[in-house]
């Protein structure tokens, strides 16, 4: 008997909206999170799992749900490292000319 897979997985159980973006359901977790760590470290799921305190559904999960929005997340990412910069440009401790 063949095995179906679905074309589309609800990620409604694992993931949840919280201020627009993607988080854990039941955390406040942010998607990105997982999958900035998963790129920069090549971390596999179970160490994923293991640093996040989560287990490997949620992050497998959340890997998906990045995977399936790339370019909105990264765009959404771009723009909050912009304003982060921005702000920190204007509102870091000027040196004192003593």
């Amino acid at each position: 008997m063949a095995t179906l897979i679905p074309e589309t997985v609800d990620l409604s159980k694992y993931i949840e909206m919280r201020d627009g973006r993607p988080n854990i359901r039941g955390r406040r977790l942010p998607v990105m999170f997982i999958a900035s760590a998963q790129q920069v470290n090549a971390t596999s799921v179970a160490d994923l799992a293991y640093q996040f305190t989560l287990n490997e559904e949620e992050v497998l999960a959340a890997l998906l749900y990045y995977h399936e929005h790339r370019v909105e997340m990264d765009a959404q990412d771009a723009a909050d490292r912009e304003q982060s910069e921005k702000m920190h440009r204007q509102y870091a401790k000027k040196p004192s000319n003593t």
